[in-house]
């Protein structure tokens, strides 16, 4: 379930473990990106495959959120994970296209 702002900087605060919306609702994101890619390429992927890849990336999701959000003591903070790796991705787009 969604939570509002003030309950997840509780929760980050209190050190529970929670993950925020734009990390959980990529699956749906990500399916159906893969869904477009499909009827783009005029391909058709079992259920295994599209499971496989939806895996590949949240599993790449929850990694960058480790990545960058865990802290000195331990704690994964994946707000702070979760918002630092999607700067990281834009950032790094930007300066690929010469842009910065």
């Amino acid at each position: 379930m969604g939570c509002t702002a003030e309950a997840a900087e509780k929760f980050v605060a209190t050190k529970t473990l929670f993950a925020p919306g734009k990390a959980v609702n990529a699956g749906g994101v990500a399916v159906s990106g893969l869904e477009m890619s499909q009827n783009s390429l005029r391909l058709s992927w079992s259920n295994e495959e599209v499971d496989e890849k939806l895996h590949y990336i949240m599993s790449s999701i929850h990694e960058q959120c480790v990545k960058y959000g865990t802290l000195a003591d331990g704690y994964i903070d994946y707000v702070r994970g979760a918002n630092v790796a999607g700067f990281m991705k834009v950032a790094n787009a930007m300066m690929a296209q010469g842009i910065v």
